[in-house]
């Protein structure tokens, strides 16, 4: 994952999704149409490989080859119609380059890709594509605390949304990462008004997402309300939230995320025998999964250890936590 590698073919991929097609032969004919017609399914094939996958990293060899034959081929698209259907496999694949970014806690290059993403989607007038990496994008200035600078983005997503598939679950995603934007900023009666509108997805029937670039399906909204609580200083919504969610069928990741929450709350309530086994548990799967995602986690609950450093429990929790900062992943 060379960063220099990532930025050059982000600036080449960008580049050919602003120029028109045109009506000329291609330089090489069928090859356009062979990505076009093959793009999707390997597209959905890296997602669920993604989501699989313990350590999100080793998908990026994959995806990093099938994103130099997409660029490639916008290089060599000549009509407007191979040209968005391009930007579509561009936008969608882009975003899970994001994602595995983002796990690794590099979050400047997962904005890039998400904002390429985004480019490419509007390309190809894919509305849904469009608005999720927009989403995709708030959540880099959401785990940077930059409450203020995530609303915009979310907001501009919201309405894109609202012209996409009214069948699919993206606009309830998007307002379930508004609830958590909401709460950052304090504001209890907005997080609850967006989590209440994502509770709607459960209305939906049939095909509601499709396991790639959208995944929300309303089964997560028990963690999301408990971070919204924890964030908001409630407390007793926080724990009642995490530990309906803790009880659901969770990835790894996802359940890092949760006992890093919970180990949190544990230690803003000062109870240091759970915050011990709620962190041991979290590091356990950081070193399972090697995942930045919920090693950020892990950074809040050392914020709430501090207050509690008289006693040596908590000293020796928050050097254990402290020692993520050194890790590989950490420096990536």
């Amino acid at each position: 994952m060379k960063r220099r590698d990532v930025l050059s073919l982000l600036a080449v991929t960008g580049a050919l999704i602003a120029l028109p097609g045109s009506e000329g032969p291609s330089s090489r004919p069928g090859t356009t149409a062979s990505l076009a017609e093959a793009g999707p399914e390997l597209n959905s094939h890296l997602w669920k490989v993604f989501v699989l996958s313990d350590s999100k990293q080793a998908v990026y060899p994959m995806v990093r080859h099938q994103l130099g034959l997409l660029a490639k081929g916008l290089g060599e698209s000549r009509s407007d119609t191979s040209h968005r259907q391009l930007c579509a496999l561009v936008g969608d694949l882009y975003q899970l380059a994001g994602e595995i970014f983002f796990d690794a806690n590099r979050y400047t290059d997962a904005a890039h890709c998400y904002t390429l993403a985004a480019s490419a989607s509007r390309e190809a007038g894919a509305f849904d594509m469009w608005a999720c990496a927009l989403t995709r994008h708030a959540f880099v200035e959401l785990y940077e605390r930059r409450f203020t600078l995530a609303a915009p983005i979310l907001a501009a997503a919201s309405r894109i949304a609202e012209r996409g598939d009214s069948q699919l679950s993206t606009r309830y995603w998007v307002a379930a990462v508004q609830a958590e934007v909401h709460a950052g900023l304090g504001d209890l009666d907005a997080t609850k008004r967006a989590l209440d509108d994502a509770e709607r997805v459960h209305s939906l029937s049939g095909e509601l997402h499709n396991g790639g670039w959208l995944r929300f399906d309303g089964s997560r909204l028990a963690e999301e309300r408990g971070t919204c609580y924890l964030a908001l200083g409630r407390p007793d919504l926080a724990e009642q939230a995490l530990t309906a969610a803790l009880s659901q069928q969770l990835s790894l990741r996802r359940r890092g995320a949760v006992l890093a929450e919970l180990a949190a709350l544990s230690a803003e309530r000062r109870d240091l025998d759970k915050t011990s086994h709620y962190t041991r548990k979290a590091l356990e799967l950081v070193d399972q999964t090697g995942s930045g995602f919920i090693s950020r986690k892990m950074q809040g609950v050392r914020n709430h250890l501090v207050p509690l450093m008289a006693d040596g429990r908590a000293s020796a929790l928050h050097q254990q936590i402290s020692a993520l900062d050194s890790a590989p992943l950490a420096k990536e």
